[in-house]
């Protein structure tokens, strides 16, 4: 018996590391991991068919902070005043009396086609410079020039345009108006004008097919399909749309042809032609555009031909000036054309 208990005992002992061993290895294994796990896609990479696509207009690195912000902010207004031009087509189409009166009979898609080139078109290649790389800028009235067979897609800013060209926001204001105004009164239209030079946006297609506000109606009745791609039919339409729609909302600043007025007056007083005969408006002649009249815009188209526009408020003179050759010829304001023309307005 004795023996017995001894045995039960000793083996309890024995027993009891065991035990206590056993415990703290226990509390170990009572430990909470977290761990997260990112699960592995094993799909292809989703195709970016717009991949290296630029954005924004490129500003040339010649442009230093003032400039380039100045420029900026023009380039912003040019695409919103194109983006509620083509708004205003396709809510209206032709039935907008804007739109038939720049544009005719035209179908309304081109009109459309080339806002939204502007609004949305890649920007790759293209460069807006601030260096007078081609030496023009130094010439009187010279605000910018399109660059031409130099860089087909590169266009100068002249220090004039910063202190010249007014803001969007200013619309109808300044005792502006859009028929008698300067189209590169406002840097947006101006812009506008710049940006239709390029072949990546125009296409050489958006050209100069009527140049004053007259004139630009008249294209509209006589030649709707030259109209929609008419560099200056397509300015004017944005500018009174925004005036009437944005600005000055059911309103707008149209205004009058102080030009074309005085033209008709001094017609008026000038000899009458036979009775017999239907009357005829002149046709402008190509001189007439390119009239040195003070404060006229000059630019230079790509084959060398100086283009100036006279000041629109100018009164216009019945002496028939030969077109301007030399910007020393035209005191204006101009840029360059791809085929050399200097193109003043």
């Amino acid at each position: 018996m004795k023996q017995a208990l001894s045995n039960i005992l000793i083996a309890s002992l024995a027993a009891m590391p065991l035990v206590s061993a056993a415990v703290p290895r226990a509390r170990r294994e009572v430990v909470t991991v977290t761990q997260t796990i990112t699960g592995y896609n094993s799909g292809p990479t989703p195709w970016d068919w717009a991949a290296g696509a630029t954005a924004d207009y490129p500003i040339h690195s010649s442009c230093n902070g003032t400039e380039r912000a100045l420029l900026t902010k023009g380039l912003n207004e040019a695409i919103k005043l194109a983006q509620h031009a083509k708004e205003h087509i396709l809510r209206f189409g032709n039935s907008s009396e804007y739109y038939t009166k720049y544009f005719g009979d035209a179908p309304t898609g081109e009109a459309i086609g080339w806002f939204e080139k502007l609004i949305s078109g890649d920007r790759g290649g293209i460069w807006f410079r601030c260096d007078d790389i081609d030496g023009n800028c130094h010439q009187d009235g010279w605000g910018g020039h399109w660059r031409g067979e130099n860089a087909t897609d590169e266009t100068v800013i002249c220090p004039l345009s910063y202190t010249t060209r007014m803001p969007l926001e200013g619309m109808c204001g300044y005792g502006y108006t859009v028929a008698a105004g300067k189209l590169n009164y406002f840097f947006a239209a101006d812009l506008i004008h710049r940006l239709y030079h390029l072949p990546k946006i125009g296409e050489t297609i958006v050209e100069h097919y009527a140049d004053t506000y007259a004139e630009c109606l008249g294209l509209a009745k006589t030649n709707p399909s030259e109209a929609v791609r008419n560099t200056h039919s397509l300015q004017y339409f944005a500018l009174d749309v925004y005036a009437y729609d944005i600005a000055l909302p059911g309103e707008g600043c149209t205004g009058k042809d102080t030009e074309s007025s005085s033209s008709s007056e001094a017609a008026a007083s000038s000899t009458p032609a036979p009775s017999s005969a239907p009357a005829t408006t002149a046709a402008p002649s190509a001189s007439a555009s390119a009239q040195s009249a003070e404060g006229s815009e000059c630019h230079s188209h790509s084959d060398g031909v100086v283009h100036c526009m006279a000041d629109e408020t100018a009164t216009p003179t019945t002496t028939t000036h030969e077109p301007a050759s030399t910007t020393a010829e035209a005191a204006a304001e101009c840029h360059t054309h791809a085929d050399g023309v200097v193109h003043c307005a």
